[in-house]
């Protein structure tokens, strides 16, 4: 396994991350075990997950995954192995069973002291705001609505405070954003620069894909030159950049099978793009899974990818992209289908 740092910090994590959105709808909570254990022995020391999880988000479902990992917290003492990140879940329509008071301060206190409740343990290492509250891109959202008025006032020093309490009470140790966008990120960064003793953004969770790397149009010059890593979601498109789909096929248990609502990366261009991604890897005697993988990996802007699989045979295959250097003609190859086909699944 390869480490970096956390930011700003000295807290060494795997280049890889474990995520954990499927534990609890498309995994068991003993294959949720299996997965952490498998992980902890091929070096990996971070993994991911959120009070919104498993998704799609359901009310009788609600932090189940965080359960499971408080489960195995409990069963293996495994807790001080683990760099552990969550998140609070945003406002909108699919979380009103959460909560419907966005990131106020008793709802930041709530989330983060019923994390740890399911969780089993007295702190989090990286919490992160899920997405923002305002009405903004996110979520593949193309175009800036200029005129959605959302009523949203600017909370970010009232957010920072409050996170800054929690982190002098010990319960949470560093915090992060996900889903955000440069204006956000450096909203964040200028009110930490300005008040000093408000904690500072250290990193990102954006989804960054070889069908999607708009994070390189802006944040990533954010996250270069104010040192905020990002933790890439998504990496394989909903898997669909294991070539699991291609040619129309559903496999019974995959994603977009099970929930056909979720086709940001399924569209004809993505899908053309993808063949060409195939082949590409073919040549080179990559499968594309590992192609996808290596090159998220290989992104100077990256701190650590997040991977998420529902077999063991997946898990395996994506933590081995760790290993896999890719050549410059594999990258030069890379780069004239990106040109031909530039972000076909925002």
């Amino acid at each position: 396994m390869k480490y970096t740092r956390l930011p700003h910090t000295d807290i060494k994590v795997s280049k890889i991350c474990l995520g954990t959105m499927t534990w609890g709808r498309q995994n068991t909570e003993d294959e949720g075990h299996e997965q952490m254990d498998y992980a902890l022995e091929q070096g990996i020391n971070f993994f991911d997950t959120a009070e919104l999880y498993p998704v799609p988000a359901k009310k009788e479902l609600y932090a189940v995954t965080e359960e499971f990992i408080g489960n195995w917290f409990k069963k293996t003492g495994n807790r001080d192995k683990v760099v552990l990140a969550s998140k609070i879940a945003g406002r909108g329509d699919f979380t009103k069973f959460i909560r419907t008071t966005g990131f106020s301060k008793e709802s930041i206190i709530k989330a983060v002291e019923g994390s740890l409740e399911r969780l089993q343990t007295d702190y989090i290492d990286l919490y992160q705001l899920h997405w923002p509250e305002r009405n903004t891109n996110y979520f593949g959202q193309r175009g800036y609505n200029a005129h959605a008025l959302d009523g949203w006032e600017d909370n970010i020093h009232q957010i920072l405070e409050t996170l800054r309490d929690l982190i002098s009470e010990g319960k949470i140790r560093q915090v992060g954003i996900s889903n955000e966008t440069p204006w956000g990120a450096m909203r964040f960064l200028e009110e930490s620069k300005v008040h000093r003793s408000l904690p500072r953004m250290l990193t990102i969770q954006n989804p960054y894909n070889l069908l999607n790397r708009l994070f390189e149009v802006g944040l990533s010059e954010v996250s270069m030159r104010e040192n905020i890593g990002l933790l890439p979601y998504s990496p394989l498109g909903f898997g669909v950049l294991s070539g699991k789909y291609l040619g129309g096929y559903k496999p019974r248990k995959g994603r977009v099978t099970l929930f056909p609502n979720y086709n940001r990366y399924s569209g004809s261009i993505a899908n053309s793009a993808t063949e060409k991604y195939h082949k590409l890897a073919e040549d080179n005697g990559l499968s594309l899974a590992q192609m996808a993988l290596a090159f998220v990996n290989s992104r100077p802007f990256v701190t650590s990818n997040i991977i998420g699989a529902t077999t063991m045979e997946q898990l395996k295959e994506n933590i081995g992209s760790i290993d896999v250097e890719l050549s410059d003609e594999v990258l030069t190859g890379i780069e004239a289908i990106h040109n031909e086909i530039p972000n076909p699944a925002p």
